[in-house]
Order: C-alpha cells, then structure tokens, then sequence
C-alpha cells in the first residue's frame, strides 16, 4: 500500500526530533531505531512505508553462499520491494558480516526504493554510495552476511535497533536517524507533528532575538498567545 503523498510531503518537513516529542506525548517512548547512522552525510530527510527483512544468528547448514540462490533470499526479497518504500532490516546489530552489497543496492535504486535502514552493517561501501541508494546502518564490513546471518523472511514483524517494527508502517529517517511511526497513528501524528515543528521554529526565532528559556520553551500562556498571534500574520 502506497503512503498518501500529501503525508510524505508534510512528514518531509518534520525531523525526527520532533516526531519523539509528539510519540513520547503519545505515550510511545521506544521509536528510534538504535544504530541507524546515514552512511553519507547530508542524506535528505526521507519518509516511506516499511518494507521488513529479518535475520537470525548464522547457522552452518543454512548460511552458505548457495543459500543466496534459495527462494527464501535477500534477493528474492528485494523484488517484492515496491517503488517508494523503505527497506527495515533486522540485522541482529551483527557489525562483522554485511548484509548488502553493492549490486544489492545497485537494484534496490532501479527499483525505487527509498532507502535502506538497518542496525547491522554493509560492505562493499563504495559501490554502495556509487548506487545513489541512501542508506542508514551501524558501519561497515568486508564480510558478507552468511559469515554472521542467516536470512529468513521478510514483510514480518521485526526488531530493528531494539524497536518493533511491522510491514507498513511509516519511517521517517534523517541526519538523527531512523523513527518509526505506527501505521494507526499517521494521520493523528502527521498534523501535530506539522504545529509542534511550527512552534519550534517559532521559539528558534525568539530565542536568536535574545529571549531567554523560561517561560518559552516550553511556552507558558503569554508565549502560546503570541505565537498564535504570529501564524495569523502570516
């Protein structure tokens, strides 16, 4: 299921600073997916429905390099990625066997997919970044992923960097990392997630004209009037 343009056009706007402000007022502390690091600095903000992948610890007689022909495989998998979504993988946070490539990602970008999120790792970081392919994981390595993986499934519920993540739901990622956004919860999230950006942007402003803390962040009824003030001027 494709993700509203209008939601990926408003949520594109929000960093994921401020979406854990609006989870945690939800009550949903647990959100950022630990180890998520852009492998290339100044990747841009990007918001998609979650497309998952899950590994377990390697295992002799399954994490051979003959598996990576098995219908149950990362590159099976990758063809039922569709355009716009960003691929979750569940990499245990194993940091010495890289669970793609370059000629993974390579196909990933051909096929339009967003980006790629793991807590694990990668290798062959160069051909990566030639892919154009923007990636968020916890480093790199030389190994492939038989060498600490075995893969066994994808679109099913995963762990990635200690948060749940479920087929479709929404992932917002940037210089801050990957946050995830529970499927029932897009539409409630998406408008306070907007204002909550807007009010920060507004005590920005004051506080680069000299206003001190107290009082304004967070506002206290005076500053919440002047800020609304504010928006009706436009």
């Amino acid at each position: 299921m494709s993700l509203d343009p209008k939601i990926i056009d408003t949520l594109s706007k929000v960093s994921t600073a401020t979406i854990t402000t609006i989870l945690l007022k939800h009550g949903l502390r647990n959100v950022w997916m630990r180890g998520t690091k852009p492998l290339r600095p100044g990747q841009p903000r990007i918001v998609g429905r979650a497309f998952t992948l899950r590994f377990v610890p390697a295992r002799e007689d399954l994490a051979t390099p003959a598996s990576w022909s098995s219908p149950i495989s990362t590159r099976a998998a990758i063809e039922d990625m569709p355009a716009g979504c960003i691929a979750v993988v569940d990499a245990l946070g194993v940091s010495d066997a890289g669970i793609f490539g370059d000629i993974l990602c390579a196909r990933m970008a051909k096929r339009g997919v967003a980006a790629l999120i793991t807590d694990g790792v990668i290798r062959d970081v160069a051909g990566v970044l030639e892919t154009g392919l923007p990636v968020w994981c916890n480093g790199v390595a030389a190994p492939p992923s038989v060498a600490g993986l075995t893969f066994v499934a994808w679109q099913q519920p995963i762990g990635c960097g200690g948060v749940a993540v479920f087929p479709d739901d929404v992932v917002v990622v940037d210089q801050d990392g990957a946050v995830l956004i529970p499927q029932a919860m897009v539409d409630e999230l998406v408008g306070a997630a907007l204002e909550q950006e807007n009010l920060e942007n507004w005590i920005m402003g004051e506080v680069e004209k000299g206003a001190a803390l107290p009082g304004l962040y967070p506002p206290n009824a005076e500053n919440k009037a002047r800020y609304e003030a504010s928006k009706k001027k436009g």
